[in-house]
Parts: structure tokens; sequence; C-alpha cells
């Protein structure tokens, strides 16, 4: 007989962020961060999550609460696959859209968690099995409003903590601001370690290839959402005119649009987001997706749910260190020589502090 799920649940929490944080398109204004607890027959249970950096997060729960929860009552908890293409099909009018991938993700990784838990296992391990470790990079002391001291400083803290890359803000409106940043970041970590750019799609094609050469003499290891993430055939030419590989993936939010990218070899490296492609079961496609493409993985934002998935596949480079959790989190991610250790208790490897969410809920 299978294990049914007889509630589901949201709620909201603002998360605020740990410092200023600024690209060239936005700000990072707090971590709206949208909450679904499942319980089962067994009583079992398992708490998922996905986030907005500041807008939405109510548009995200309301979706939940008015047409996708009530579809859960009844199912079985188990068939996870079940679950998500039941909801997707529920949404299909909506489906594509960031609010809806959001709201599929908070939902998503809420089963898995109890699947993982009442398995015993850690996400690592039910999701593949890969590694134990994965390698990190640090996105904190990179910002676009830091002056050249301050990204200076923070680079050889960086790799003096051991971290084995630091990644950096572009899109200052010259290029050769860009570029003089670019150029003491990379004087400062010395030639061994890697040096990657977020250009937060901020500029043209042309100007995309304008600047690729700055790029390239930096020894950049990847030029990150050089152009709106829509826009596959940019992406495309992009990467056919410079050696610097193109990176993208945090504002893509379905498993065709990366299909599209690693056809067509627009994207040397693709970076998918548990939360806005919808949850664990479509990021693990599109991990599998760009393994058959030659194509490594490295997830945007989401450190302490996505060091688990780079344990489950064979294809994660890195992981991005940019800790926001640490004010309703019991434990933290554990770093190691410049490396995430894959979290080995069951679930998804996050002990939420109730607490601190309960005092952070949005009433």
């Amino acid at each position: 007989m299978p294990v049914t799920i007889t509630a589901a649940r949201s709620f909201l929490v603002d998360i605020p962020v740990e410092m200023p944080r600024t690209d060239a398109r936005q700000a990072f204004l707090k971590q709206e961060t949208i909450f679904v607890e499942v319980t089962t027959s067994d009583g079992e249970s398992g708490l998922g999550y996905s986030y907005t950096i500041g807008t939405g997060g109510t548009a995200v729960r309301a979706l939940l609460d008015d047409y996708l929860l009530p579809h859960l009552v009844g199912r079985d908890a188990d068939a996870v696959e079940s679950c998500w293409q039941l909801l997707q099909g529920a949404t299909l009018a909506t489906a594509g859209g960031a609010i809806t991938s959001l709201a599929l993700a908070a939902v998503d990784t809420a089963l898995w968690d109890r699947r993982c838990r009442v398995a015993g296992l850690p996400l690592a391990i039910m999701a593949g099995g890969a590694k134990e470790r994965i390698p990190l990079y640090n996105t904190e002391i990179g910002w676009l409003h830091y002056t050249v001291e301050d990204l200076v400083a923070g680079a050889e803290k960086a790799v003096a903590g051991g971290d084995r890359g630091v990644k950096i803000k572009i899109g200052k409106p010259s290029a050769a601001e860009d570029a003089e940043r670019l150029q003491a970041v990379r004087e400062a970590i010395g030639p061994h370690r890697d040096l990657m750019v977020d250009a937060n799609q901020s500029f043209t094609l042309a100007e995309a290839v304008r600047r690729a050469p700055d790029l390239e003499a930096a020894g950049v290891l990847w030029f990150e959402e050089p152009l709106p993430a829509q826009d596959v055939l940019g992406h495309e030419r992009l990467a056919r005119s410079t050696t610097v590989p193109v990176a993208v993936g945090e504002s893509i939010y379905s498993i065709g649009h990366f299909a599209q990218y690693l056809a067509r070899g627009a994207a040397g490296l693709v970076q998918p987001d548990v939360a806005r492609i919808g949850g664990i079961t479509p990021w693990l496609k599109v991990a599998h997706l760009a393994e058959a493409h030659g194509v490594e993985v490295a997830p945007h934002f989401l450190m302490e749910l996505h060091v688990g998935l780079c344990g489950a596949i064979s294809n994660s480079r890195y992981l991005e260190y940019l800790p926001q959790l640490r004010a309703v989190t019991t434990n933290e991610l554990v770093v190691v020589d410049g490396e995430g250790i894959v979290p080995t208790t069951p679930g998804l490897g996050i002990d939420w502090d109730h607490e601190a969410l309960d005092r952070l809920r949005v009433r």
C-alpha cells in the first residue's frame, strides 16, 4: 500500500542579506524564502524551499496555496517524479516561468527531503553518489560596488583561506575599468587559482565580443551570463568568437532551454539553480544532459543544497561559496582545504533553526 501525502502547507520567511550585494543589473535586497512542508500517512515529513532575492515571494506562495498544494493530498509520496509531472501539468498556462518553477521547487525539495530521511540516506547518495567533496569558488568578494582595493583584499583573503577560485562582477560603463579590476584580482591571486567573471546579462552581443579579449588576457575560467538568457543564438555566436567558456543557467527555468544551449554549443559550462529550474528532479536531468554533451556543472547559489547535488553527479566542477542561510540554520557547510564536504546525514543536509524560521516568518 503506498504511503500517501496527508497534508502540505507553505510559509514565507524573509532572511536578511548577510552583506550588501550588487551586480550590473540589480541588488540582492533580501532572501524571500518559500517553504513547503509535506506530511505523510506513515508519520514522516519533509521540508523543502525555494527563494527570490527580494520580489515575488508572495506570488509564489499564492500559486502554491491556491493551485498546487491541494493536488498533492492523497498522492503517493514516494512517486516524486509523478508528483512533479502532475503539478507541472496543472500549471501549463504558466509553465516555463519563474513563479511556477520556484513553486514546483519548494514542493519537489520537500518530497526529496522526506524520501532521503525515510531511506536513511543523504541527498548525494540518494541522487547518485559520485563524490565526497567539491572545490569552492568565492563570489562574496567580487560585488560590483567594491573598489579595486576591496576586490584585491577579498581575493587575497579567499585564496589564503584555501578557496580554489574567485568570481568578480563586471559591467562597469567603461571596459577599461572592468579590465583594470580584473587584472588587479588576477595579480592578487596569482596564475594558479581560477578567476571567473559574471556580467549578469548586462551586455549586447557586440559588447560581449568586444570585451572578451580582456577576459582572455586575464586567463578567465568562464564568462557568466554575458547576454540576456533567452538569447541562445547570441551566446552561440559569442562562444565561437572567444576561447573563454560561456556559462549560463541561473536565469533558465526549463530543461528544454538548457537543451537548446547544449545542442548548439552555446554553453561551455552550465549553472542550474534548483529553485529556478523547478526542483531536484529537473536539476538532475539538466546535469545528466550536460554530461551527455561533455559539459560540466557549477550550480548557482544555494550552496547548502547544491553541495549534496554536486556530490551526486560526476560532472560537477565547482560549488559557489555564497552563504545566506546562517541566520536560520544550526549547521554550516563544512569546508576543508578549499573544498565543500558533502553532507552524510539523511535528508537535504540542512539543519533548520525552527525558532529562527518562526521569528522571521511573514505573517
